[in-house]
């Protein structure tokens, strides 16, 4: 089974990026762009475990795979394939927060998938010769998405900022 290690580095606190893995709602496929919401369904969600199937669609069609979460260290989310279309059962992804000095979270990625479809093969093929750089890429591009909401005043403030403009100006 091909394995790929690599890290990812984000200012968020830990316990964002933990709640971001962990968000199993609607909101889920908007935080990972890497999933497309018509292949997105949960089944189960429990204390520390979670069953749902994720996939993407691709212009060659749509790759999936019904996912075992498991959360029960307090530092590794670790996703399972239980059944998928393009890789075997068995196989996994983990992902592992460190709290740097800083207050931001170091994540070592881990993965370990084996295609089975001819789109599995190639996909997993490619993962591992460019080191996990697809899955990098995809992980940071959720990281920015929710720093850059974090930056962002909440909208109760935004809405407060605005009523104090307009009531500021002459009548």
């Amino acid at each position: 089974m091909p394995s790929v290690d690599t890290t990812v580095e984000t200012p968020l606190p830990v316990e964002s990026v933990r709640a971001a893995l962990l968000d199993f709602s609607a909101r889920r496929p908007e935080i990972w762009p890497g999933l497309t919401a018509g292949l997105y369904e949960v089944y189960s969600v429990g204390d520390s475990t979670a069953d749902i199937k994720e996939g993407t669609r691709m212009p060659l069609g749509s790759v999936w795979a019904r996912e075992h979460y498991d959360w029960s260290d307090p530092d590794t989310v670790r996703w399972t394939v239980q059944e998928s279309n393009f890789c075997t059962p068995g196989s996994y992804v983990s992902a592992t927060t460190h709290r740097r000095e800083d207050g931001g979270t170091r994540i070592e990625i881990h993965w370990e998938r084996t295609g089975t479809s001819l789109m599995g093969k190639i996909a997993c093929r490619l993962i591992a010769a460019t080191k996990g750089k697809p899955v990098a890429a995809s992980v940071e591009k959720a990281l920015r998405k929710l720093e850059a909401a974090d930056a962002s005043p909440p909208p109760a403030a935004r809405e407060e900022g605005t009523q104090e403009l307009s009531s500021s100006e002459p009548s």
